[in-house]
């Protein structure tokens, strides 16, 4: 059965996939999304496009909605750290107008788009939705102020919502009409583009944050989960979100890999040389970082298609050399 969606920040990366995603299985979809981060581009074609700040979501959602797809957020840890205002006004403050013009316009349903952050340094290896959430960055701390919202929001006023808490989240898509979609972050902060920089030529080297962890190569373990398996997961998150509840699903592959097993999956699968600078651990990074996602597959009957980090990194190389070509 065919519905309406409102996707905000539907231009950004994952947004952006899960967009492509909904049109394909025959929905509707409005995209909302300011372009501060996202690009005009990204917007599949068949989506509306507004473009606007969350914070302003009651100048268009209306009854005809089914449900909300949340992704407008700023995302940069770094970021969020120097400039903790940003985050609280953009995360919180626009998610919190957002839920108020849900409540206006009768629109019942939310998926929203939360993180790994919110757990902090982890207790446990692998993490599961019951482990403390203790944030150690503001960007964390948000995302889990807009959970403790949403919980709220479901317990008085009947809202059907499921979050999804990701880990790495990479790769890229080829939708049904040939048109890819993958990373384009300004800055790049994360690993497997930031190699693909250096097997491009764009970048000199990679740096290594630390090598005496306690994992098998002494090098950071992060659960890296497939962009196009990560959109599957908000499809289902739809079907599966039950009025009066709040479902928290974490989502990954289950499988952690280091940073020196990214960098040497890039150079199998480029065939390109990359060489690597060892630099100083950074402060507040977990030597592993890995997901438990046994609640999306009971929950939401999802299991990870795309689990081998070698198709992981094919598909974003695939996208970055023909951004570069574009250059």
């Amino acid at each position: 059965m065919s519905g309406k969606y409102l996707v905000t920040g539907g231009a950004g990366y994952v947004g952006s996939v899960v967009a492509a995603h909904l049109l394909e299985a025959g929905h509707e979809v409005t995209v909302l999304d300011d372009l501060s981060t996202g690009f005009r581009a990204a917007v599949p074609a068949g989506a509306a496009f507004i473009e606007g700040r969350v914070q302003d979501a009651a100048k268009w959602l209306d009854p005809s909605y089914d449900a909300v797809l949340h992704f407008a957020a700023s995302s940069q840890v770094g970021e969020s750290v120097a400039k903790p205002e940003k985050y609280w006004d953009n995360n919180v403050a626009g998610s919190m107008a957002l839920l108020a013009a849900m409540r206006d316009a009768g629109v019942r349903t939310i998926v929203f788009s939360s993180t790994a952050a919110t757990y902090g340094e982890p207790v446990s290896t692998p993490i599961t939705e019951s482990d403390p959430t203790a944030p150690t960055s503001p960007y964390g701390a948000t995302k889990l102020a807009v959970d403790h919202m949403i919980t709220g929001e479901c317990g008085a006023h009947g809202l059907a919502a499921v979050s999804l808490r990701y880990f790495n989240v990479a790769g890229a898509y080829e939708s049904a009409s040939g048109v890819t979609y993958g990373e384009r972050h300004s800055p790049e902060s994360h690993l497997i583009p930031l190699v693909l920089q250096v097997a491009l030529g764009t970048r000199e080297s990679i740096s290594v944050y630390g090598e005496d962890y306690p994992t098998p190569d002494g090098t950071c373990v992060r659960d890296y989960i497939h962009v196009a398996d990560l959109a599957q997961a908000h499809l289902r998150a739809l079907e599966a979100a039950t009025a009066g509840e709040h479902l928290i699903c974490n989502l990954g592959n289950g499988n952690g890999f280091s940073v020196r097993e990214v960098i040497e999956t890039v150079r199998k699968v480029t065939g390109h040389p990359v060489p690597e600078v060892v630099a100083a651990r950074r402060g507040g990074d977990p030597a592993v970082l890995v997901a438990s996602a046994g609640t999306a597959h009971e929950r939401l009957g999802w299991t990870p298609a795309r689990a081998e980090l070698a198709d992981i990194v094919a598909d974003a190389w695939a996208f970055a050399r023909s951004e570069e070509k574009q250059a």
